[in-house]
C-alpha cells in the first residue's frame, strides 16, 4: 500500500471529494475540513485493505478500481463505482470490522480518520459529523433496499422449492 501525506485544500483534491455522492451540495470550506484529515491510498490487486475483526476508525471512499467485500471468507459484493464508501459500520457503532476488503485490480481510495473529529472546533465538528452521517444514511438506505430485494427473491425461491 502506498499512502500520501494528509491532503491540502487545493482545487484538485476538492474535485476528488466532489465525485462522492452526497458531497456536491456542501460548502467547499466544510469539505476542506475532511481533506485536512484525509489521505490517498493505493492498493495492488488482491491487497487487503480492511481485516475483519480489526478495530480502527478509518473510512474509505473508492476513487478508482474495485474493492471486494468478504465476510468469513465469502464474497459479499464488489464495489466499483467512483465514490463508493466502505468501512462505515465500525465508525457508526464503534465496533470491530464486520468484514474484510480487498483490492480488485489496482484500487485508489480516499481515507479519512473519523477519530480525528474530536480534534475539530465545535463548528467544524458539527459540520464534519453532519457530512459523514448524511452520507452514511444515503448509502445505508441504498444497501438496505438492495438487501430487501435479495431477501424477497430468496424467499420466493424457497417457496417455489417447498411447493
Amino acid at each position: 500500500m502506498k499512502e500520501s501525506k494528509f491532503l491540502k485544500e487545493n482545487t484538485e483534491n476538492l474535485e476528488k471529494l466532489l465525485i462522492i455522492p452526497g458531497l456536491q451540495e456542501f460548502d467547499l470550506k466544510d469539505l476542506g475540513s475532511i481533506l485536512r484529515r484525509s489521505k490517498i491510498r493505493q492498493y495492488d490487486n488482491e491487497e487487503q485493505i480492511i481485516q475483519e475483526g480489526d478495530h480502527d476508525a478509518l473510512l474509505f471512499f473508492l476513487l478508482s478500481g474495485g474493492v471486494r467485500i468478504e465476510k468469513g471468507g465469502k464474497k459479499i459484493t464488489v464495489l466499483k463505482r467512483r465514490g463508493d464508501m466502505f468501512g462505515e459500520m465500525s465508525i457508526i457503532d464503534s465496533s470491530d470490522r464486520t468484514a474484510s476488503a480487498f483490492a480488485e485490480g489496482k484500487a485508489v481510495c480516499l481515507t479519512t480518520d473519523a477519530s480525528k473529529i474530536e480534534d475539530l472546533s465545535k463548528n467544524d465538528r458539527v459540520a464534519f459529523g453532519y457530512i459523514l452521517y448524511r452520507i452514511f444514511t444515503e448509502i445505508l438506505a441504498e444497501r438496505l433496499r438492495k438487501t430487501t430485494e435479495k431477501l424477497i427473491k430468496a424467499q420466493e425461491k424457497i417457496e417455489q422449492l417447498m411447493a
